[in-house]
């Protein structure tokens, strides 16, 4: 049988006691609210506005729209290969896949030391501003924009993408591998300070070992940026690899069916490192 707890009232009956009633709190509504719903609000009218105000040139919208699902299909459900072979487009993605490892690699050497001393509990609090504040900087400049800045002096092609892709690279994982640097315990550090040990016995007995996880999982990622990057700049500034196929076969031959292979091309072998990556990352948090 069911149990139930009563209690007594003003009139001596006894009644259930009831449970207490959840309530929930409502968000009180602020002027920071009302600010992101007006924005939006506006961008939303400017859409519209812009969708009815533009000039379209005479063109229908709807026959614009039939026409691209027209291409999209013609790219990916009739992909040819014409003006190279199978073998020549995994050649051409293996240069562009050289491409980025090189980027990264060098990135990867160049963002540990500097992310060294741009940590706070590793460096002064000037020297990690001037680090961090440099970085910055760097990564707010497109990628593109730097290597076509590189190819003022070494020309268009793999030596400038490389240098430009590199300075990207550095910036990036030198703000990426500080942050793991920093959530490091501070006494840890202190400990190794009172027995004694040097910065650089701090930085390879406690410092890595214990970010080292970190440090690979964020290396692939920005090896797979530098692989999508790696493709843009084999088009736009004369690097090679499959982006400058891509760039032949819709700008040069205008054949979206040879455009359709080489984006498969580069799905397939995207893919692969995404799948590399989640298992080296699984790996690594096994052991840890």
């Amino acid at each position: 049988m069911a149990r139930h707890e009563f209690t007594g009232t003003a009139n001596g009956a006894e009644e259930p006691l009831r449970k207490p009633q959840l309530r929930i709190k409502a968000k009180p509504f602020s002027k920071g609210t009302l600010i992101i719903q007006l924005t939006l609000g506006l961008l939303a009218a400017l859409t519209v506005y812009g969708f009815a105000t533009f000039d379209y040139k005479e063109i229908n919208l709807f026959d614009g729209i039939r026409s691209t699902a027209v291409t999209i299909k013609t790219m990916f459900f009739e992909p040819h290969l014409k003006h190279f072979t199978f073998l020549e487009a995994l050649k051409q993605v293996i240069i562009t896949l050289g491409l980025a490892f090189l980027t990264t690699l060098f990135g990867a050497i160049l963002a540990l030391f500097l992310a060294l001393f741009a940590a706070r509990n590793l460096s002064s609090n000037l020297v990690s501003m001037v680090i961090k504040g440099g970085v910055a900087f760097i990564r707010a400049v497109p990628t593109v924009l730097w290597v076509l800045i590189f190819a003022v002096a070494a020309g268009l092609g793999s030596v400038a993408a490389v240098i430009g892709m590199t300075f990207h690279s550095v910036s990036y994982l030198v703000k990426a591998f500080s942050e793991s640097f920093e959530e490091l315990d501070k006494g840890v550090i202190e400990a190794l300070k009172a027995s004694g040990a040097n910065w650089w016995q701090i930085v390879f007995q406690a410092v890595i070992p214990s970010s080292i996880t970190y440090l690979i999982s964020w290396t692939f990622m920005r090896f797979e940026i530098n692989f999508a990057v790696a493709v843009a700049m084999g088009a736009a500034a004369g690097a090679g690899g499959i982006g400058f196929d891509m760039f032949m076969a819709s700008g040069f031959y205008y054949d979206v069916r040879e455009v359709g292979i080489v984006t498969y091309f580069i799905l397939f072998f995207a893919v692969l490192l995404e799948i590399m990556a989640a298992r080296i990352k699984k790996k690594l948090r096994a052991k840890v």
